[in-house]
């Protein structure tokens, strides 16, 4: 635990980079902008799917019925925000991970030969891939977060998720792929541990939105400590 607060710390205090606030600024506009994409495209729908007007027998004509509908959306939609800002941040940031995992090397394993920078298509796929994963998963689950356990559910269930996909994203930097999966499993219990520790900040409002950046810079730390540094490309 010591060695994975370690690779936190590490991490927090490099949030001085510019690399790290660049994507960060990205990340958080890109999200803010496709989530008001979202709300706007279903406030359109619920407009023109719902009619102006219904009548009701012995009530009569109610003319602001899909009015009050659209507004009874906002709330779902803010609360629908609240949840995917996360997963769609962590998609985004996906994209810039290389420019995160290799701020952390100059910084602090110069020694390194540079990294097989992932193709922009695998990268994209692997962010889609990731954030279809964590919303699939959050929704099957979403149930569980109605009972009293619902914090550990939360911290268990998206610590796997973060501990697995980060640490494969980070691994194929060095590896080809078969092997990352294998370096994966390898170190499988130390990801979960490294991933428990990032789901954390997730149920901290505005906190959260760092968690992306934190992860992709933690898990590089971690997987050098395992054993990535000795990797052959």
């Amino acid at each position: 635990m010591a060695a994975l607060l370690a690779d936190f710390l590490k991490s927090v205090l490099q949030f001085r980079d510019r690399r790290f606030l660049r994507v960060l600024l990205i990340g958080v506009a890109l999200t803010i902008a496709l989530l008001v994409a979202i709300s706007a495209a279903v406030l359109i729908f619920l407009g023109w799917l719902l009619p102006d007007a219904i009548t009701l027998p012995w009530i009569g004509t109610i003319s602001f019925f899909g009015a009050a509908l659209s507004w009874a959306a906002v709330p779902f939609l803010i609360l629908l925000s609240s949840v995917m800002m996360v997963p769609v941040a962590s998609a985004f940031t996906g994209f810039f991970l290389d420019e995160i995992a290799d701020a952390v090397e100059a910084e602090h394993y110069p020694q390194l030969p540079p990294a097989r920078h992932v193709k922009l298509a695998e990268a994209i796929g692997d962010s889609l891939r990731f954030l279809g994963v964590i919303l699939l998963a959050n929704t099957l689950a979403l149930v569980l977060y109605f009972t009293p356990f619902a914090p550990f559910v939360f911290w268990g269930f998206n610590g796997f998720l973060l501990g697995r996909e980060y640490s494969q994203m980070v691994a194929q930097r060095r590896l080809d792929r078969v092997s990352a999966i294998e370096f994966r499993r390898k170190n499988r219990l130390t990801f979960f541990a490294g991933g428990v520790m990032m789901a954390l900040p997730l149920s901290v409002p505005i906190l959260n939105l760092i968690v992306p950046i934190l992860g992709a810079a933690t898990f590089t730390h971690i997987a050098h400590r395992v054993g990535l540094t000795g990797a052959r490309q």
